[in-house]
């Protein structure tokens, strides 16, 4: 037997090492309770690292391919035939194909096991791939092009299983930290990518978009090597579809939903457009536009598990209210560029954006966790049942968020579509952006703190320790998420 086999057939939460039972012959845990800190710090986080290592590369590569589009249009020059607005549209594609896709990728690792199921995920992502650089040239019909880049919404569905499985290896206490750094570096694929058609402009030229193409090819492949010898599956997060229709009859999954939109919504609608926007509002050549285009997503990237690092200390709901002022901020100034065409003040505020939505991301996925976690606590769950309710739930509500965060997207590309058409400038779409930061701020402020607020003044005054209930029609609050 192999050290990986043992290690994946005879651990057990309780620290002990005898025999247990192997689901469907492959490299399943069958117990795994990470709460147990014997456990963790003896067996568990060793194996939650590798396996989150791992998982990185899939969604890293995945994130890669979702965002080809952003890419691939900087090299349709003249000859494609191809207006910006259908531009817009066209990179707006794999945005909603992947929010779709995140909800059944969610439920798949259940159905398949993580491990085996980042496998075929990562697989998958040849099909788009290898069907680009085959209608990749001029001459292709537009309908061609929006059905080819459809097919890359499989990259977004892989956050979706990719989360929900890192979500399954971490105590509650490792979770902003863990999933920050999964979507992190899954994150980074969108700079990455960028950089690379920067490479392939600036040395082949716009003619050559397959080379792009050419080098995904092999790293899907050793993505997915790399997940079948390495990755674990977990026998506990059985396949529960009444884990989705509790999430989604949750007010707080929906609540989440919203702000995660501000967030994620905004992260990679901006990735997909950016090179767009500086292309149509202040005239820069491809070239120049993919030169600066890789920084925000880069920097947004990179800046996330930062953000799940701060949410562990000071609560989620905290960071994210924070967040959205200063994102509201940063539009403002991102309008005030856009009105007297500076790009130096535009790069300087949209950068900003670029990075908060990264602390967005971070500290509103920490919160979901959290909330399910103490909705538990609420119901008189203890110990390792209250920690399975919130695993139960979290999970399922996280493909559902997911999926309403990449949408977000999708509304981003359409406002900026929109946006040129009537006024010839983004000044519009981000006067739109700012409204909707204004009111995901007032959700976190009214739903989250303000009412736990209000009853940590009414726990003191009156020398109770319990907090007080929910306004009537409202989710419960947490003060801690």
């Amino acid at each position: 037997m192999t050290a990986a086999a043992a290690e994946t057939r005879n651990e057990s939460p309780d620290g002990s090492h005898g025999e247990v039972r192997r689901r469907r012959g492959g490299r399943w845990i069958e117990r795994w309770d990470p709460e147990d800190e014997g456990f963790w710090r003896e067996t568990g986080e060793r194996i939650a690292r590798r396996n989150l290592v791992f998982s990185v590369l899939s969604e890293h590569i995945g994130f890669s391919i979702w965002s080809l589009w952003s890419v691939m249009v900087l090299f349709m020059g003249p000859e494609y035939g191809i207006a910006p607005a259908e531009k817009f549209f066209l990179v707006a594609m794999p945005t909603v194909v992947g929010g779709v896709l995140r909800v059944p990728y969610t439920f798949a690792v259940a159905r398949f096991g993580g491990r085996n199921w980042t496998v075929i995920s990562a697989a998958l992502l040849l099909v788009p791939t290898s069907v680009a650089a085959v209608v990749l040239e001029p001459g292709t019909s537009y309908t061609t092009f929006l059905l080819v880049a459809a097919l890359a919404g499989v990259g977004g569905g892989n956050f979706a299983s990719s989360m929900t499985n890192i979500n399954s290896f971490y105590p509650l206490r490792k979770k902003g930290w863990a999933l920050g750094m999964n979507a992190g570096g899954g994150n980074i694929g969108v700079p990455v990518i960028q950089l690379l058609g920067l490479l392939v402009i600036g040395t082949a030229g716009a003619a050559h978009p397959r080379i792009v193409l050419a080098v995904y090819v092999p790293l899907i492949v050793i993505a997915a090597v790399c997940a079948a010898l390495f990755m674990d599956n977990l026998a506990p997060v059985t396949n529960d579809t009444g884990a989705a229709l509790d999430a989604a009859r949750e007010p707080h999954t929906w609540v989440m939903s919203l702000l995660y939109l501000g967030t994620f919504g905004s992260f990679i609608g901006y990735s997909f457009a950016f090179g767009l926007v500086l292309q149509n509002q202040f005239a820069r050549t491809p070239l120049q536009a993919a030169s600066l285009t890789f920084i925000g997503p880069l920097l947004g990237s990179l800046i996330r598990p930062v953000g799940g690092r701060l949410a562990d200390r000071f609560g989620g709901a905290r960071i994210t209210l924070g967040n959205f002022a200063a994102m509201g901020l940063a539009t403002g100034v991102v309008i005030y560029a856009s009105t007297v065409r500076s790009l130096a003040v535009f790069l300087v505020g949209f950068i900003a954006l670029f990075v908060l939505t990264g602390l967005g991301n971070g500290s509103t996925y920490k919160m979901i966790p959290g909330i399910f976690q103490a909705q538990a606590l609420r119901r008189g769950l203890v110990g390792e049942e209250a920690a399975a309710y919130g695993r139960r739930l979290s999970g399922a509500a996280m493909g559902l968020i997911g999926a309403v965060g990449a949408l977000g997207g999708l509304a981003i590309n359409l406002a900026f579509r929109q946006s040129f058409l009537v006024a010839g400038s983004g000044t519009p779409a981000f006067v739109s952006f700012l409204g909707c930061y204004v009111v995901c701020g007032a959700v976190t402020w009214t739903v989250y703190l303000r009412p736990a607020a209000r009853a940590r003044r009414m726990a003191r005054t009156a020398g109770a320790a319990e907090a007080a209930p929910a306004d009537e029609g409202r989710p419960a609050v947490y003060a801690e998420v």
